[in-house]
């Protein structure tokens, strides 16, 4: 948003002039200046040398300062009563939303293969089980610890890393974790002893939590809401496809090379990411941009400066905004039923999916005596199911714009559920087919082919359910996926653990028929929100203030907004 009709004189009646006529008076005078505005003037004389500086100072100059930045006249006094406010001028290069959309979907690109190599060092680490137990001879159990922890690290992660992104930007906070994750990689791929193994896994799943909540911040800081159904559903195949191809990769090459070799390639994918975002992706978060430009143009001039994102509002220390992070997401969790149900059911499906890292081995190497190359392979069914779904979010997504349309561009929450009521269906049958066919004496594709009507649905479920979240709560949106991402996570975390013991005492049939069972207690919730969803959010305490939020700015009271929603069709 570029700043319009400037008030009042700002940096510009301090900027060098370029005449030669200025510059002999500037010469001229120059005898007479105080130290103070000497100093003054080289310090504006070296930001406008940021219009002939080299490629790698701009890129990680958050205020892209600049000649123009400094001599625009924002509105505004300059004075503590009536701060000039810094916005985005005309033509701003640092404006995400006005960057031309090649560069946009090339940062978009990137990030999504970031997030992708994150969820594939989660799960790669699976496909070497067996190189592991005949290294260290350590239990199936302890082994897979090493699966177990690194996601139980999505859980803490959100809760450091969000926050975090609100002070420092994206852009540090990618370099500096993205770079830390492939440091573990690489320690864990020199790990003497099974604990110190598991222990730096821990530490790299915490920390790689990092691009799985940041990354997708930039659909919201540089696409339009126009451009965002698309660009999150083409981003959102990342994180499923890293878990569903990491096994196969892994399984592979730990049998030619050995589990180190898998932790080597975890760490040489994260670390080409690390290097290839870092050198070509800036800071998109708005908020920061300004915030940081309107520091250094504070300190330049000796006027005052404040970002126009942050005109009227409390500053908040670091300290509040921890406990602000910290602290919603659970009151949201456990004051929501909203989120708690939906929360609930979305980690049930991804402790599903982490559950299989364990059942596959069991089902097929076990079974089948397949080799963990090959039963990596077994993963491909799941991957064919999830890229099926995305390609189906896609086209989906042409169904909801005409909705959009019809409300004026703010459809209905509900109207993000309909993938989610074919999504709760796929998943139990597709869990059960599995279930009943994964024995031995019947072909393997067979089985297979049930895990991809799995992976449809999950992904389904998941994007649907993601949206609606969103739509649902837009203010509280970044603690409610907040509360979503730990209890998915835990549960993620904890499933493979038990996955063993319940396969030797149920077999593969009936224990592979619990998650299944699960998904049918919770098949109809979907159809619930999406009959009744207008009602339930309501009575719904931060459900309802996010909805009078909107309504507000469509300019309606609440209660009309959400009548006239129901009254337009949401398929």
């Amino acid at each position: 948003m570029a700043a319009e009709q400037p008030q009042s004189t700002s940096a510009a009646s301090t900027a060098p002039t370029r005449s030669g006529s200025s510059s002999s008076a500037s010469s001229a005078s120059s005898a007479t200046r105080t130290e103070p505005e000497e100093q003054h003037q080289r310090d504006v004389e070296s930001l406008v040398a940021y219009d002939h500086s080299t490629y790698f100072s701009r890129l990680f100059d958050q205020a892209g300062m600049s000649r123009a930045v400094i001599e625009y006249q924002f509105p505004g006094k300059g004075t503590e009563e009536n701060p000039f406010l810094v916005d985005f001028i005309p033509n701003d290069p640092k404006d995400p939303m006005a960057l031309p959309n090649w560069k946009k979907w090339t940062w978009m690109m990137l990030h999504a293969m970031a997030v992708l190599a994150v969820t594939f060092v989660s799960s790669a680490y699976s496909g070497a089980f067996t190189s592991l137990v005949m290294e260290f001879h350590a239990s199936t159990t302890v082994i897979i610890l090493g699966v177990s922890l690194f996601v139980l690290g999505f859980a803490l992660g959100p809760l450091i890393w969000a926050p975090m992104s609100e002070i420092y930007g994206r852009q540090w906070l990618f370099i500096g974790t993205m770079g830390a994750l492939t440091a573990f990689n690489a320690g864990a791929a020199g790990a003497t002893n099974i604990h110190t193994l598991i222990i730096l896994r821990f530490f790299a799943g915490t920390i790689g939590s990092s691009p799985l909540t940041n990354s997708g911040g930039l659909i919201a800081d540089a696409f339009t809401q126009a451009q965002r159904g698309l660009a999150t559903s083409i981003f959102a195949a990342a994180p499923f496809l890293g878990p569903a191809l990491g096994p196969i990769a892994g399984g592979f090459l730990s049998v030619d090379a050995g589990w180190r070799w898998v932790e080597g390639l975890m760490a040489a994918f994260t670390g080409v990411m690390w290097i290839i975002i870092s050198l070509t992706v800036p800071e998109t978060y708005a908020p920061v941009i300004l915030q940081r430009r309107a520091e250094k143009l504070s300190a330049i001039t000796g006027k005052k400066y404040i970002s126009k994102l942050q005109a009227g509002k409390p500053v908040k220390t670091i300290g509040q905004t921890f406990k602000t992070a910290l602290a919603r997401p659970w009151v949201l969790l456990f004051r929501e039923p909203i989120v708690l149900i939906l929360s609930l059911f979305m980690a049930i499906l991804y402790g599903t999916l982490y559950m299989l890292f364990a059942a596959f081995p069991i089902v097929y190497q076990q079974g089948r005596g397949w080799s963990p190359g090959v039963g990596g392979l077994a993963f491909l069914g799941v991957a064919v199911g999830m890229m099926v779904a995305v390609g189906y979010t896609i086209w989906d997504n042409r169904r909801y714009a005409k909705i959009s349309d019809a409300h004026d561009g703010l459809a209905p929450p509900e109207a993000r559920l309909p993938p989610a009521l074919i999504g709760a269906v796929l998943l139990p049958v597709g869990m059960f087919w599995f279930a009943w066919t994964n024995g031995p004496e019947v072909h393997f594709m067979v089985s297979i082919t049930g895990t991809a009507f799995f992976g449809a649905g999950l992904v389904l479920l998941f994007l649907s359910l993601m949206n609606y979240l969103i739509d649902t709560y837009v203010i509280f949106a970044a603690s409610t996926l907040a509360a979503n991402a730990v209890i998915r996570s835990l549960f993620g975390a904890a499933f493979p653990l038990f996955t063993g013991t319940m396969y030797t005492n149920l077999g593969i049939h009936w224990a592979s028929s619990i998650p299944a069972f699960l998904g049918v207690a919770c098949l109809p919730f979907p159809f619930l929100f999406y009959k009744y969803g207008k009602s339930i959010r309501l009575k719904c305490r931060y459900a309802a203030e996010a909805a009078e939020f909107l309504a507000q700015l469509r300019g309606a009271p609440v209660l009309v907004r959400i009548e006239s929603q129901a009254e337009k069709p949401v398929m």
